[in-house]
């Protein structure tokens, strides 16, 4: 009965390879690091139009990867996730953010830096979703991911603002370094 699951799933492992092979969307998002078949196939399919969303929280409330907010007065108080949004591709950018974390450097240092701030859980979904607005953004401007970090490197050389990464406030010339 195991071999017969396991020659099953093989096969259908198999028909997601190319499919995700055939759609070029997704063949540009398994250049990210930690990102395999499942996972672009996914993003590429459930996002649609990447021109439909207007920023990158627009995405993350599309996904559910967005806070609770309880607004009353003037005080303002986040809660959990808020997760309204597709439950499948939540779960997969976590799995995918996790191997991210791993293999990039930058996501690695942003990982580390939440951790400690935040707690495993919190760290986890921050990744997560900084993740899913990386491939928002290869898949708005069709770009694959060397491409990706040499357009992070030119704007953090040049001095403007990059996700992930805002300018140092009250004249810092530097972010101190988290390891």
């Amino acid at each position: 009965m195991y071999v017969k699951f396991e020659a099953e799933i093989e096969k259908l492992n198999q028909r997601v390879e190319e499919q995700a092979g055939q759609r070029p969307g997704a063949r540009l998002l398994m250049t990210h690091p930690g990102v395999g078949p499942v996972t672009a196939l996914a993003t590429d399919v459930f996002l649609g139009d990447p021109k439909r969303f207007a920023d990158g929280k627009t995405l993350a409330s599309y996904v559910g990867i967005i806070p609770r907010e309880y607004s009353s007065g003037g005080r303002q108080k986040f809660g959990g996730l808020s997760k309204q949004g597709n439950s499948l591709l939540r779960f997969l950018w976590g799995a995918a953010g996790a191997h991210a974390a791993r293999r990039d450097p930058e996501l690695q240092r942003f990982y580390r830096r939440k951790l400690v701030q935040k707690g495993l859980g919190k760290a986890r979904m921050a990744v997560a979703r900084k993740l899913g607005i990386r491939l928002w953004i290869m898949l708005r401007n069709q770009i694959d991911y060397n491409e990706f970090c040499r357009r992070g490197q030119k704007q953090q050389n040049s001095g403007a603002a990059c996700a992930g990464m805002p300018g140092t406030p009250y004249g810092a010339t530097s972010h101190r370094p988290v390891d």
